[in-house]
């Protein structure tokens, strides 16, 4: 028995001490003789027993990152003109709905199957459909379980890619592009990264350290947006026209509801309620609260005034940055990769203003900047029994912070070629057939009215 309920008995009297414990005794002894002499079978039956706290954390972590999308809806409906706040939640809801399906029909299988093509993509034919793992327990936990974990990761990943094309897309267009991207992006980095016979999962004496997504998730999500973004171009009258965001309130809304899912999204990815779990939850906050004190002081330095929108987003730069990071390092090291996250993306949103490139909702400036920072540096904040582990394990040649170094820069460029170079594709193929770029009265009108024939809210629509 893994858990048991804490029970405070009464005290018994002296007379009535001997027997209840002798029995105890003899059925403790009793339980022990009957695991000895249990044959094979009924012992791994007994070691494939579902883990009830770890199952338990794992479904709360499971709904916390599902939480996320609507999070993520409300983050960036809020920072939209009231014409497109609909269309934008649309562009994250969607996702639940279609990669949702993708997912269960062949996404787990070629995320986590066995090395086909190469070792681009996997491919298990008793993941198709979820079919062959019905009965299955890993470690403890359904694999059903696992499989919708890891499934809400691959939903929010491609929606984070639409707050840099946010207002400009068409809706049939944005559902085609994140189809291909999940199949020809997320997917194989997915394998190569967290599947066990995966290429960059097996570099070097621990593989690249990325515990819920820095690389998998938001670098490639970051690159992609900036790449789209280019690919499809600024907003129309941007940036001469005012573009003010339609409702700080619900971004502010939804930054907390993305700090609250953050921790199912990287203490969930521990896969167990324990040690891990406590560790990566603390590195969690500590970086998030860094990020955002970090940026309003550089507000209140530069300006003179801390804003909302500048604590959300050193929040999220605090956040992407300890995300690959959150397993190896100490509280010290989270609060300085917080910190130096939240000066790093915001230059990067400085530079973006400087340069002129259109990416609406700084997808490439935070996600991409921030958790491509936290991928680099958090070799020089690995915990010291996590490298003295990995020393032993690279044998007597030993394994430094500078090897690891080498490991984690291996996979960033592995990242960033694979997402510029087939998102530039996708874009132009879904351009080229059905459309990407919405027309320019429809851009005028909002995505609102144009695309779903609604409108947000009930007043006049702002058609800045």
């Amino acid at each position: 028995m893994n858990h048991q309920q804490a029970i405070i008995p009464r005290q018994p009297s002296a007379k009535g001490v001997c027997r209840p414990l002798a029995a105890r005794l003899a059925a403790i002894s009793l339980f022990a003789a009957t695991l000895l002499l249990a044959p094979p079978a009924a012992q791994a039956a007994a070691s494939n027993a579902v883990d009830a706290g770890t199952t338990a954390w794992m479904l709360i972590s499971t709904g916390l990152v599902l939480l996320m999308v609507t999070g993520l809806a409300m983050f960036y409906a809020g920072l939209v003109r009231t014409k497109n706040v609909l269309g934008t939640m649309m562009h994250s809801f969607s996702s639940i709905a279609l990669i949702g399906v993708l997912w269960v029909i062949f996404g787990y299988s070629i995320t986590f199957g066995q090395n086909v093509l190469g070792g681009f993509w996997g491919w298990n034919a008793d993941y198709f459909l979820l079919r062959g793992i019905d009965e299955t327990i890993s470690g403890g936990i359904p694999e059903y379980v696992l499989a919708m974990f890891q499934g809400m990761f691959a939903i929010i990943t491609p929606a984070l890619i639409s707050g840099a094309i946010a207002e400009r897309v068409t809706f049939r267009g944005y559902l085609a592009f994140i189809a291909l991207w999940f199949i020809l992006v997320y997917a194989p980095l997915c394998h190569w990264i967290w599947a066990g016979d995966g290429w960059l999962f097996n570099t070097g004496a621990a593989g690249v350290i990325d515990l819920a997504g820095g690389l998998v998730i938001h670098v490639s999500a970051g690159i992609s947006a900036l790449v789209a973004a280019l690919y499809l171009g600024p907003r129309k009258g941007y940036p001469k026209r005012a573009m003010p965001p339609n409702n700080l309130v619900m971004t502010m809304i939804g930054a907390g509801l993305l700090w609250f899912g953050w921790f199912g999204f990287n203490a969930g990815s521990t896969l167990q309620s324990g040690l891990d779990a406590a560790r990566v939850l603390t590195m969690t906050q500590a970086s998030a609260a860094s990020g955002a004190l970090t940026w309003l002081v550089i507000e209140a330095l530069l300006y003179g005034k801390a804003t909302s929108l500048g604590f959300a987003s050193g929040m999220l730069a605090g956040l992407v940055v300890i995300t690959p990071a959150a397993g190896v390092v100490l509280p010290s090291g989270a609060l300085v990769l917080g910190a130096l996250s939240s000066i790093a993306c915001f230059f990067a949103l400085w530079l973006k203003g400087k340069l002129g490139y259109d990416d609406s909702l700084d997808c490439f400036g935070v996600h991409g900047v921030g958790s491509g920072l936290g991928i680099l540096l958090l070799s020089f904040f690995l915990r010291p029994s996590w490298l003295a582990d990995a020393a032993a394990k690279a044998g007597p040649e030993g394994w430094t912070a500078l090897d690891q170094f080498r490991v984690q820069l291996t996979g960033f460029g592995a990242t960033v070629a694979l997402a510029a170079v087939a998102t530039l594709v996708i874009c132009f193929l879904v351009e080229k057939t059905i459309g990407f770029r919405i027309a320019g009265d429809e851009e005028e009108a909002g995505l609102d009215t144009s695309l779903h024939g609604e409108q947000g809210y009930g007043f006049l629509q702002n058609k800045r």
